[in-house]
């Protein structure tokens, strides 16, 4: 009885998110149905959303340089060195490093990832980072790969290896984030050495190919029982000898020197590169997603001036408020720097 009055209460809303960025087949029992999605519900929410978000891209790419389309094209990544003025960046940096403000932290395994939001104080505080984030030409990569124009949220993050003695980090596998393209994006205040802890990604694995397809087909037929916990939840894992049969090559490294800045769509295979000794890489982390099944670039509330800023304080706010509905991996920090001072 209980069982039939949870489906009764619950498949509207089931229902309506079909047509969202839902993705956990395990908390909507229609994403992780195996005869709808034998009949091929996952595969035609996947060709829906990239087809809308490739559509949309066309749109937005008009001022974007040549060769940074058709890199993103090919790999699924846009990588700039020396994006700032060398005075410009270590100014920016500087003020970043030294600013104390309200930070969460969260542990996976023997990783802590500690966020400071850059809201309207912290821009305030630290001017020269509204400069770089205002300018046309970061909006105009950022929303290129995003395919929209909404504006994304931002963080001052910092990643510490090694902080306890406890299993790998789970970040370090390789996964997509979503079923949909997606846009994160780093801007590097430190270098980042191949074998601590960089941004792993693999190149071409955003394009959705038949291998893809067929691929993604299997895994949400599977789903939820047959995937472990973080693939339930729609972010699917790949084991790296799986690439070569989705035509794949292996995962590229990316050690970086400092002021480089990579934007990415996550629904590519990516991952926190495995690092050999106790490391601290802190970046500029913009996080974008919206509803994929949107046809416009634009119309989006959250991102008007005076809302924008103030989503994650409200965010934080919430979760602090209503732990049980929105789940508590992170924890106040306090007020630190990016450094943890």
């Amino acid at each position: 009885m209980v069982s039939v009055l949870r489906t009764a209460l619950g498949m509207p809303l089931w229902i309506l998110q079909l047509a969202t960025g839902a993705k956990s087949f395990r908390d909507n029992p229609l994403l992780g149905s195996r005869r709808l999605n034998r009949l091929g519900l996952h595969a035609a929410r996947i060709r829906a959303a990239h087809a809308l978000a490739w559509h949309r891209r066309a749109r937005l790419g008009r001022r974007i340089a040549p060769e940074h389309r058709a890199a993103f094209a090919a790999n699924g990544f846009i990588q700039i060195e020396d994006y700032l003025p060398a005075a410009e960046f270590a100014a920016l940096r500087q003020g970043i490093l030294a600013h104390a403000a309200p930070a969460r932290e969260m542990i996976q395994g023997d990783t802590v990832t500690r966020r400071i939001a850059i809201d309207g104080p912290f821009a305030r505080a630290v001017p020269a980072i509204g400069a770089v984030l205002g300018s046309p030409r970061w909006r105009r990569l950022i929303r290129y790969v995003a395919s929209d124009r909404s504006a994304p949220l931002y963080y001052i993050q910092t990643i510490l290896t090694h902080q306890a003695d406890a299993p790998a980090d789970p970040q370090t596998h390789l996964h997509a984030d979503t079923f949909h393209p997606t846009m994160k994006a780093w801007y590097f205040l430190n270098d980042v050495a191949e074998d601590e802890g960089p941004f792993s990604y693999v190149p071409g694995s955003h394009l959705l190919t038949p291998a893809r397809r067929a691929w993604e087909r299997a895994r949400s037929i599977a789903a939820p029982e047959g995937l472990d916990p973080l693939s339930q939840r729609g972010s699917l894992r790949i084991a790296p000898e799986e690439l070569a049969a989705l035509g794949l090559p292996p995962a590229k490294l990316f050690g970086v020197r400092a002021n480089t800045l990579i934007i990415a769509d996550t629904c590519g295979f990516h991952a926190r590169g495995p690092s050999v000794r106790p490391t601290r890489r802190v970046e500029i982390w913009a996080y974008g997603r919206r509803n994929p099944f949107l046809p416009w670039t634009g119309l989006s509330p959250l991102s008007l001036p005076g809302i924008a800023e103030r989503r994650i304080p409200w965010l934080w706010a919430a979760k602090d408020r209503y732990p049980r509905l929105f789940g508590a991996p992170w924890h106040n920090a306090g007020i630190k720097t990016p450094l943890g001072d």
